[in-house]
């Protein structure tokens, strides 16, 4: 009887660990909570979250339908249904739930498919772009979203630094010139890094440079080709008509990917390839 008992009891005791591993894995992980913007579907709990401070990913335009990366804050929300409730909800029941909490507060959505749902809300403080994956008849799913903002640039190359890279090898890569995927228009972040390389230029008066444009290796070459001219164009212009270069001592190439510094396999190796160089002639 007392071997019995010990036996019932050990298994009451397991049985007891084993519900409080169930019940516990069904709560949300920790540090992990609902984007402002979204409540999530009922009895579903949050297995894995992640907050980067800088990050991009691709998003399809909820009014264009066209691709677009987008940079800034980003979350990721790992939902999950609890047990019990795997077959509760459809693909389409979560889709049309965040569109239709996307569109109440004055936003768009995109249900590219059942599984794909796209989201934006521009506000005149914040743009936010949101991204719904669905998985296996909905028992998870994904919340991507970006509030979009260009990086914090904390390193900014000033025109000392741009001397000693011209003195000692002839050219220097200036991180801090911004502009929009695909365009050519400089940002008005990029006046600090615009300002140094005219600082430099105004400080050396017999040396003359060629502004040269580089791209990662995404799209054609020749697109690319012309991208890096007009953006080499573009600085060119601007330190000009803003910082009064002279002309003649600017010249604007571009080279597409043909000079890349780092691989363009990751993302970290594109965005080190997009820059603007600045060559002694």
């Amino acid at each position: 009887m007392r071997c019995s008992a010990v036996n019932t009891s050990s298994r009451a005791a397991l049985a007891l660990l084993l519900l409080s591993g169930a019940a516990l894995a069904q709560e949300d992980a920790k540090d992990c909570k609902d984007h402002p913007l979204f409540t999530r579907i009922s009895n579903y709990y949050l297995q894995g979250c992640e907050d980067r401070a800088f990050d991009s990913t691709d998003f399809e335009d909820p009014q264009t339908k066209e691709s677009i990366r987008v940079e800034g804050h980003m979350f990721v929300l790992n939902y999950r249904a609890k047990k019990g409730f795997e077959e509760a909800t459809s693909e389409l029941q979560v889709a049309r739930n965040y569109s239709a909490a996307i569109k109440a507060i004055g936003g768009n959505a995109y249900e590219a498919s059942k599984y794909a749902t796209y989201m934006t809300l521009f506000r005149a403080d914040k743009e936010t772009w949101a991204k719904l994956t669905i998985y296996g008849g909905a028992t998870s799913y994904d919340l991507t979203v970006v509030e979009r903002e260009p990086m914090k640039q904390e390193v900014v190359a000033d025109a000392k630094l741009m001397s000693e890279g011209i003195n000692s090898v002839g050219h220097v890569a200036i991180y801090g010139i911004y502009f929009d995927t695909d365009k050519a228009v400089i940002k008005p972040e990029s006046e600090p890094a615009l300002a140094e390389m005219a600082k430099l230029i105004k400080d050396n008066p017999s040396l003359n440079v060629f502004i040269v444009g580089h791209t990662d290796n995404t799209g054609t070459f020749e697109h690319n080709m012309k991208l890096s001219l007009d953006r080499a164009t573009a600085v060119v212009n601007a330190l000009v008509g803003g910082h009064g270069i002279a002309a003649a001592r600017l010249k604007p190439y571009g080279v597409a990917s043909l000079a890349p510094v780092a691989s363009n396999a990751t993302e970290d190796g594109k965005a080190k390839n997009r820059r603007v160089e600045l060559v002694e002639r």
